[in-house]
C-alpha cells in the first residue's frame, strides 16, 4: 500500500507544474502580445472568457495534485482504504476540470480568433471549422492583433496538450485508488484468517 501512496504523491506532484502552465497559458490569452488593451476594449475571442486554463486546467487541477500530495502513511489499512477513495474523489474532479479546459481550447481554436480585417473587427475564421490552421497564408487577414492567430493557435495547443496530460495523470490515479480501496480490504480480510 505504500507504492500506491508513494505512487499517487507523485502524480500529484506532475500535476502542480501541469496546472501553473495551465493558468500561465491562459493569462498570456488574456493579453495578446503583452498588451492590455485588447482586454479593455473585449476584443478577445469568446471562449477565452470561459476561462479554460485558468479554472478547469489551473485552479481546479490543485484539488487532486494537494490531495495526492498530501496522502499520508497510515498502519491500518482500513484508513488507507478511505484515503484511496478521498483520492479517487479528487481524481475525478481532476478529470472534470482537464476535459473542461481540453473543450474550452478546442472550441477556442476552432472558432479562431477575434480581430481586426479590412471588414472591421470580427471572427474571420469562425465559419471554417478549423481549417483555417491548416492555411496558414489566410492568416494575414488579421491586421490587428499583431500576429494573433499565431499567439493564439500556439497557447490553445498549449492548453490542449496539457489538459490530455492532467486527463492522463488523474485516470491513472482513479485507476490505482479503485483497485487499492476495493481490494485491500479484502487482502487484509485473508491476512487476518491466514493469521488466526
Amino acid at each position: 500500500m505504500c507504492c500506491s501512496v508513494g505512487f499517487a504523491r507523485s502524480l500529484g506532484l506532475a500535476l502542480l507544474p501541469l496546472a501553473l502552465c495551465c493558468i500561465v497559458a491562459n493569462l498570456l490569452l488574456l493579453f495578446p502580445m503583452g498588451e492590455i488593451t485588447y482586454v479593455q476594449q473585449d476584443r478577445l475571442a469568446s471562449y477565452i472568457w470561459y476561462f479554460g486554463g485558468l479554472g478547469g486546467g489551473g485552479a481546479l487541477m490543485l484539488v487532486p495534485a494537494v490531495v495526492f500530495i498530501t496522502l499520508g502513511k497510515c498502519n491500518c489499512c482500513w484508513n488507507e482504504s478511505l484515503m484511496m477513495c478521498g483520492s479517487v474523489l479528487a481524481a475525478v474532479v481532476g478529470l472534470v476540470g482537464s476535459a473542461y479546459c481540453f473543450v474550452m481550447s478546442g472550441f477556442a481554436l476552432l472558432q479562431g480568433p477575434q480581430c481586426f480585417t479590412s471588414l472591421g473587427w470580427s471572427y474571420p475564421f469562425a465559419d471554417q471549422g478549423g481549417r483555417y490552421l491548416f492555411q496558414p497564408e489566410t492568416w494575414s487577414r488579421c491586421l490587428q492583433p499583431l500576429n494573433i492567430v499565431e499567439w493564439n493557435v500556439t497557447l490553445l495547443c498549449v492548453l490542449l496538450g496539457l489538459a490530455a496530460l492532467e486527463f492522463i495523470v488523474c485516470l491513472l490515479q482513479l485507476g490505482s485508488g479503485l483497485v487499492n480501496a476495493v481490494c485491500r480490504p479484502c487482502c487484509y480480510k485473508q491476512e487476518y484468517s491466514l493469521n488466526a
